[in-house]
């Protein structure tokens, strides 16, 4: 056993070096491990590296060329460009590529923002025979809901619902509106 002070041979790379350049274990009778700090590093990514390729082998999945990475989400390969940036993560790259996570984006804006699901909202749509209840036409995809009370009150397209938030959903403002385009204009008395 080496003084506590004294040289320790590392395992790995069989060089003598002081006890301050191994890591501690409090398994070993000496309280240091087997590896210096480099050599554990170095260790450390190779298995790290290995056991990446064998989940992958176990996914059944081809190898991932080189500026590629396997979406966990969807599955696919793809370059690098489309995947977003994750400074914690050992790649440098976000677990679920750009499509993937817009897609959840989605989701979880229509879940907190308004309380419900992508299968709501389509059963909203259906119901609405896929068009804007205001101008009745195809393919709404805006939630129009009370600013009071949060209640959702159908999908509109983007115009309307922009529409009735500019006039801050007021129907004493729309009727003024309304008799406006009939041209019965409204004449305050000042």
């Amino acid at each position: 056993m080496p003084e506590l002070g004294g040289p320790k041979r590392c395992a790995r790379c069989r060089t003598e070096r002081p006890c301050a350049a191994f890591g501690r274990h409090m398994g070993r009778s000496n309280g240091l491990r087997d590896y210096c700090k480099p050599c554990a590093r170095q260790y450390t990514k190779d298995w790290d590296k290995r056991k990446r390729a064998e989940r992958r082998a176990l996914k059944g999945g081809p190898p991932v060329p080189e500026g590629h990475k396997r979406c966990r989400k969807c599955g696919e390969v793809k370059p690098h460009h489309e995947w977003d940036r994750n400074g914690r993560a050992s790649d440098g790259l976000s677990t679920r590529c750009k499509a993937c996570r817009a897609v959840e984006g989605r989701e979880g804006h229509l879940k907190r923002q308004y309380g419900i699901t992508v299968a709501e909202r389509e059963a909203m749509i259906a119901q609405q025979k896929g068009l804007c209840l205001i101008c009745l036409k195809p393919d709404p995809g805006h939630v129009d809901h009370c600013h009071k009370t949060g209640k959702v009150r159908g999908i509109l397209c983007f115009n309307c619902n922009s529409a009735l938030g500019k006039l801050g959903d007021d129907p004493d403002v729309i009727r003024r509106a309304i008799a406006y385009l009939e041209g019965n204009s409204w004449k305050p008395t000042l």
